[in-house]
């Protein structure tokens, strides 16, 4: 598939990777295409680097990859993306008394506010669930990790599953789009064990039976 990554900090970053040697064709979307970081990374993860509408325009998947304060902006300047997979990766997450939390939830959640800004486009949340080391590369832990997704087309959902596969997940559908509710406090719970309670980065979850 031709998948257009928004973003190329570290989550971006780690899904072009993980991605690579896959058999997709990933374009890394990049305001700074000469820089000498986003330079070394396309080389990394065998992929093409191209301004991010030029990235989303191609792309038979889109994932957003970005900051939650700065990702309004820089879905609108992507252009239309009607019909394309949107694959939103990214966290509502903010500063509060208590630390990292939720900036949204109980009626909403940041899936479905991606889901309004492209209303053409059929987006499924999903690779918000662990931290950006375990979808670079996850082959080595003993169970193969989990990775659930949200979404409110099943087409969708069936390409991006594979495209989870791929990364070494086992992708679990969890139901529509509205679903991100829950989704997106599964991955403050990862942010808590991993950096508040001392487990590390170097985990995922893993459905076992």
């Amino acid at each position: 598939m031709k998948i257009g990554i928004i973003g190329t900090g570290n989550v971006g970053g780690a899904i072009a990777r993980g991605l690579r040697g896959k058999g997709h064709s990933v374009t890394l979307g990049a305001r700074d295409l000469d820089g000498a970081e986003v330079q070394r990374l396309a080389q990394q993860a065998d992929a093409v680097l191209a301004l991010p509408d030029v990235a989303a325009r191609g792309a038979e998947i889109v994932v957003l990859a970005l900051p939650w304060g700065v990702a309004e902006a820089a879905v609108a300047a992507l252009g239309d993306l009607t019909g394309k997979i949107v694959v939103d990766c990214m966290n509502p997450i903010g500063r509060g008394p208590a630390g990292l939390q939720l900036l949204v939830g109980h009626s909403t959640s940041g899936g479905e506010i991606v889901q309004s800004w492209l209303p053409g486009a059929r987006v499924v949340k999903t690779l918000n669930q662990v931290g950006a080391e375990m979808m670079a590369d996850n082959h080595h832990l003993a169970h193969r990790p989990v990775m659930f997704m949200a979404g409110d087309d099943a087409e969708a959902k069936g390409a991006v599953g594979q495209m989870l596969t791929d990364m070494g997940f086992e992708a679990l559908d969890a139901g529509g789009i509205a679903l991100s509710r829950l989704l997106e406090p599964l991955g403050l719970v990862w942010i808590n064990q991993a950096l508040v309670r001392g487990k590390g980065r170097n985990w995922a979850f893993a459905a076992i039976s």
